[in-house]
């Protein structure tokens, strides 16, 4: 019996061991930033509305998870700088699209999104997202806080609710997530940088701004910049 234990808890520390190196190479690969260019054609018509200039030359798109950790300290601490100084200059313009893989809520937090766009608050209600992100599945993106949210936006509630019960943009949140797996973007955040030729250049994980400053400031020295 002593021996049987004994082999229990040899199985168990095993077990933790290994889930506890298995999550931290996920987090290493979650956090590990990286830069590599390829040729893409990614289909955007189910993406965000575009954020900036729709003449800007060079476009950024975002691959994100509304449940992502490294997507949430990229929105705070980068993301800022990045509209300050390309997108309100008119540099470069910014499209979102999902990858909601980390949980249950993060493909309703996305539909809501859609339905908040649905009323002209896609951006506003996309930023309350990322201010509000607690622990996956925790229910911080419950059905109700979601309502909560659209509320505190001053957005129509029937309307609202209307198209979270429907699933109304269930699809296309699903076209946004295999638009994503076509293209190989394998982690949240990760970005692709388009300049007007269709040349593209991926940045992955949640890079500082100096980062997209040595990719971007090359491709807009060289590019006349229309002022939005």
């Amino acid at each position: 019996f002593a021996v049987v234990i004994a082999f229990a808890v040899l199985v168990t520390v095993v077990a933790i061991t290994f889930s506890s190196y298995y999550f931290t190479v996920l987090e290493m690969q979650q956090y590990r930033p990286s830069v590599s260019e390829q040729t893409l054609d990614i289909n955007l018509k189910n993406g965000s509305p575009v954020l900036g200039s729709e003449n800007a030359p060079i476009t950024i798109i975002e691959f994100g998870d509304y449940q992502c950790e490294a997507c949430y300290y990229w929105f705070h601490n980068t993301r800022a700088d990045i509209i300050d100084n390309y997108i309100e200059t008119g540099k470069v313009k910014l499209v979102f699209l999902d990858l909601p893989f980390l949980g249950r809520d993060s493909i309703v937090a996305a539909q809501a999104s859609y339905c908040a766009e649905d009323q002209g608050k896609y951006w506003d209600y996309h930023n309350t997202l990322y201010n509000f992100q607690e622990e996956i599945d925790n229910g911080w993106a419950s059905k109700d806080r979601l309502a909560a949210f659209a509320f505190n936006l001053e957005m129509n509630l029937d309307e609202f609710s209307d198209c979270m019960d429907m699933a109304k943009h269930s699809k296309r949140v699903k076209a946004n997530y295999d638009e994503a797996i076509k293209h190989g973007v394998l982690q949240t955040p990760t970005f692709i940088v388009i300049t007007p030729d269709g040349a593209t250049t991926e940045i992955a994980g949640a890079q500082p701004y100096s980062a997209f400053l040595k990719i971007i400031d090359p491709l807009t020295s060289a590019i006349p910049i229309e002022q939005p």
